[in-house]
């Protein structure tokens, strides 16, 4: 049940990095300038990045504790 354990960690590794990018992606979005329309589409974008990268560290959490109740 090891694998299961480090599977989980990777998954929510690559889900917080994920959010990470959406707080890059949406910072950028603010400070660019642009129109208040071109920002909101901007921002729709990372929004649904956002719950993807959420989701995959929410199974990725979700193995680890299967895994550590399998030990």
């Amino acid at each position: 049940m090891g694998a299961v354990i480090w599977i989980g960690a990777g998954l929510t590794m690559l889900g917080v990095l994920g959010l990470a990018l959406c707080v890059v992606l949406a910072v950028r979005a603010k400070r660019s300038g642009q129109s208040d329309a071109a920002i909101k589409q901007a921002l729709q974008k990372v929004v649904a990045l956002n719950l993807a990268a959420l989701l995959l560290s929410a199974l990725g959490l979700g193995a680890v504790i299967v895994g550590i109740i399998l030990s």
